[in-house]
């Protein structure tokens, strides 16, 4: 049976999302193990990858079960108990042997949460806190320059080999919500720590460090102006859009 998983995860103490051959502390390491243990041996698929640190509300899986299993109810509550409580399974449900969580997907949809507060240990692996005050004005005036198709071959991690550099990103916004800044960002794909980047060049211009011009030309690979992504705390894997 054909099935679609939707979990959330809070990825703080996990090495990112993906299977690594040296540990098991994974997303996906935790999830291989419990479902071994329900006797069930098929590859999970999913939306994409989240880099260690990194959270997520509504990361989207496949994968095939016996056909046993036919009660999702009974599924989804076999999983959850086994699970460690970092990590939940919101929905399972039945679907088309056409349904690929990665190539179906439209859009993603990631926010990243920012607080000019002092840190504390409660919020700490959650949040980014910064001291400068931001400019939300002119943090908005920055973020829409992302929008659109560009080749962000500037903005992913250094190493990372992908098929084609070129992404488009439909909305990207800044607004305030309560006493949290959030970023959004909302694309057909993102390269690996692209949304990192992003936020960190945006956090040097609130800081007055860089400037939109600087964006623009790293933007359009004339020149890198920063390298350095922004922590992975602050950031969430929000949705997936089919």
């Amino acid at each position: 049976m054909h099935i679609k998983i939707i979990l959330s995860y809070n990825g703080s103490s996990y090495e990112g999302s993906q299977v690594q051959l040296h540990t098991k502390n994974t997303i996906m390491g935790q999830l291989y193990e419990v479902f071994k243990s329900l006797n069930i041996h098929s590859k999970l698929h999913a939306s994409g990858r989240t880099d260690a640190g990194v959270h997520a509300f509504k990361q989207v899986m496949h994968c095939e079960v016996p056909s046993f299993f036919s009660n999702m109810q009974k599924l989804k509550d076999l999983l959850n108990h086994k699970l460690p409580p970092s990590i939940q399974i919101r929905h399972i449900s039945p679907c088309s042997k056409d349904f690929h969580s990665r190539y179906s997907a439209k859009r993603r949809v990631y926010r990243y949460v920012l607080s000019e507060q002092s840190s504390n240990p409660f919020e700490d692996a959650f949040i980014t806190f910064i001291s400068k005050p931001i400019n939300l004005a002119g943090m908005q005036e920055a973020i829409i320059l992302f929008e659109g198709e560009h080749d962000f071959s500037s903005f992913k991690k250094s190493g990372s080999v992908t098929r084609t550099n070129i992404r488009t990103i439909y909305k990207a916004k800044v607004y305030a919500y309560k006493n949290k800044t959030i970023l959004y960002f909302e694309a057909n794909g993102f390269l690996r720590s692209q949304i990192r980047l992003m936020v960190a060049f945006l956090l040097k211009i609130n800081e007055g460090n860089l400037n939109e011009d600087d964006l623009s030309e790293q933007l359009e690979n004339i020149k890198i102006h920063n390298k350095k992504p922004a922590p992975a705390n602050g950031l969430y894997l929000s949705n997936i859009i089919y």
